[in-house]
């Protein structure tokens, strides 16, 4: 069973940067297409972006475009965050989700992945 393990969140002001972490355990991490997601209170969750195993292919979210970059560590079975000129809307829970199944190919949408961390409280103050 796959274990993923997120870090990184807190409080910032707006402009400011945060990064986020998530580690993977129990599977072939390297083989794995890896997403990031958030939900707002009250709200469904949110692609935000997402990197194929070979790095080839990343997609971003239209809110978080020239903001946020993914990357990922396969040495390290580890996918990251950088979120940079936060905005208060960028507030939410932040989830990391991998892809082990890869049944679906899109990356974009929460239901192609087999696997989620529990998530990581971002707020951004205005």
């Amino acid at each position: 069973q796959v274990q993923l393990v997120q870090s990184g969140g807190g409080l910032v002001q707006a402009g400011g940067s945060l990064r986020l972490s998530c580690a993977a355990s129990g599977g072939t991490f390297s083989t794995y297409t890896m997403g990031w997601f958030r939900q707002a209170p009250g709200k469904g969750r949110e692609f935000v972006a997402t990197i194929s195993w070979s790095d080839s292919k990343i997609q971003y979210g239209d809110p978080v475009k020239g903001r946020f970059t993914i990357s990922r560590d396969n040495d390290k079975d580890t996918v990251y965050l950088q979120m940079n000129s936060l905005k208060p809307e960028d507030t939410a829970v932040y989830y990391c989700a991998a892809d082990a199944s890869q049944l679906y190919g899109l990356g974009t949408i929460y239901y192609e992945y087999d696997y989620w961390g529990q998530g990581t409280q971002v707020t951004v103050s205005s």
